[in-house]
């Protein structure tokens, strides 16, 4: 409690600045030998010029993973190494992050290095080449190579926001990668690396004295103004549609969404947090998808539902901060199914989806998932970059600290709280699916065509699963031939 009353003076006291003084601070001192930065800059992938996709991730992996202007990367490198550090670039639609922890006693000599990679930057070709082609292969190897379940989820995104400014991956198109220049990148920096876009995080022992000097530091920065990307509304989705990719693959991955106009301070933000973790709280086993999909039929690994973009869900539980964004989607993700049960499991997904609109949850589904959100938000605050990244993301937002909004606001839901927002925001008329599947045309021909899809077992079932099989395998999906397409996956990202 302690902790909490020094927090939430020190964050309002940073919010409080931002009218007449940039940077903003959000200061988190503690007794830790560690020092942690989180410097968040309010520009991101949705920034990038329509040709030029990549240019605002290219340029923070140029700060984060080059060279400055007195030094190349490798003597950065080497010079880290003793002190068992580095430095981390993430890149979003509306942030981009750079973040650090080091220890005290490395503290001078760290921040050193690290206001010299933010502010002199040394733009050498050889670092360009290198961080392009890692890009490159980001998107070819590594997302659309060799992770079905999340290039299915990117996917799913470049669908719904189609000609609009989040309407790529946030690492860019190979062919906007292959676009940008060197000068691109120095303008890039000249206009969205400026005091009025930066939020300064810092937590740890340091010394009173530092946060001034960080302060000294940055206003080298230009203080330009905050200007935000104007952000149409996403296209509206009419009917159901399909953009399945074509893979030579084992497994079918489903991510299924839409957008929706709620983001955290919003007064239905709670309401479908509750809602969430009721019907899909990621990699746990107790919400509903999980448990009418996997654990009573064995269908596949997983099945999860988001509020907010949570990327990398294949190799991480929780969610990581400084990804805040104006627009989010409702997002279902089914992963991975076997090609002979993909249409069953897409009926089952949207058969469930349709029971929650329609009977809501009741005070004690609400109850249960209170409990549990409580005590999870204390998780998701675990370490000091965590809470460092979700104190930003509060002054962002323009909310209290994470833990009190939850909390406080988790106290005051009632069940028709939940179910009002259940009612307005979520519905399984208007959708996008995206499918990462091989034998696409086979699959596309069944969906289309709506004939049953019975399901079998290998052992038996109780009366009530296979009653409901019976319902689920022949549950209308309104799909018009029309508004699907099949994509090769060697086009993705282009």
């Amino acid at each position: 409690m302690k902790k909490l009353l020094l927090v939430v003076p020190l964050l309002l006291l940073a919010c409080g600045r931002q009218a007449s003084d940039r940077p903003r601070f959000v200061e988190l001192p503690d007794s830790s030998p560690l020092v942690s930065f989180r410097l968040v800059f309010l520009t991101g992938a949705a920034s990038d010029p329509p040709g030029k996709e990549g240019l605002a991730g290219l340029t923070a992996s140029m700060l984060a993973e080059g060279g400055t202007r007195d030094r190349p990367y490798s003597e950065i490198v080497d010079a880290m190494f003793p002190m068992a550090t580095s430095v981390s670039a993430q890149v979003d639609k509306e942030m981009t992050t750079f973040s650090a922890v080091t220890h005290r006693d490395n503290l001078d000599r760290f921040h050193a290095l690290f206001r010299s990679m933010l502010l002199e930057p040394g733009w050498r070709p050889e670092d360009l080449t290198r961080l392009r082609d890692q890009n490159v292969n980001f998107l070819r190897v590594s997302l659309r190579g060799d992770n079905d379940e999340e290039l299915g989820k990117e996917v799913l995104y470049n669908a719904i926001y189609a000609s609009h400014p989040y309407g790529h991956n946030n690492a860019g198109t190979v062919r906007g990668l292959n676009a940008i220049t060197m000068e691109d990148m120095k303008q890039f920096y000249a206009a969205h690396y400026t005091r009025a876009n930066l939020i300064v995080g810092i937590g740890g022992g340091y010394p009173r004295d530092f946060p001034g000097r960080l302060r000294k530091d940055f206003e080298a920065l230009p203080e330009g103004e905050r200007s935000e990307v104007e952000l149409p509304n996403p296209t509206p989705i009419s009917g159901v549609r399909v953009r399945m990719v074509e893979k030579d693959t084992r497994s079918v991955a489903y991510s299924i969404g839409y957008p929706i106009d709620v983001k955290r301070g919003d007064p239905d933000y709670l309401p479908l947090l509750v809602m969430q973790s009721y019907f899909g709280q990621h990699r746990t086993s107790a919400g509903r998808l999980f448990t009418r999909m996997r654990e009573e039929r064995g269908l596949n690994y997983g099945d999860y539902a988001y509020i907010e973009y949570f990327p990398r869900g294949m190799f991480q539980l929780e969610p990581d901060p400084n990804l805040a964004r104006r627009q989010q989607i409702f997002q279902i993700w089914i992963r991975p199914v076997e090609p002979e049960t993909a249409q069953f499991a897409l009926r089952l997904a949207l058969f469930e989806l349709d029971k929650l609109v329609k009977d809501g949850l009741t005070a004690e589904d609400l109850e249960h998932s209170r409990k549990f959100l409580t005590k999870y938000v204390n998780l998701l605050l675990r370490t000091k970059q965590a809470e460092l990244g979700y104190a930003v993301d509060s002054v962002y937002y323009g909310i209290p600290d994470f833990a009190t909004y939850v909390k406080e606001g988790l106290a005051k839901l009632t069940v028709e709280d939940v179910n009002r927002a259940i009612r307005t925001h979520l519905r399984t008329d208007r959708l996008q699916i995206v499918a990462v599947t091989p034998r696409a045309k086979s699959l596309a021909d069944r969906l289309v065509g709506g004939r049953p899809s019975p399901i079998s077992y290998n052992s038996p079932k109780p009366a009530e699963i296979l009653g409901e099989d019976k319902i689920v395998a022949g549950w209308p999906i309104p799909i018009d031939s029309k508004a699907l397409e099949i994509v090769p996956v060697e086009q993705v990202f282009e």
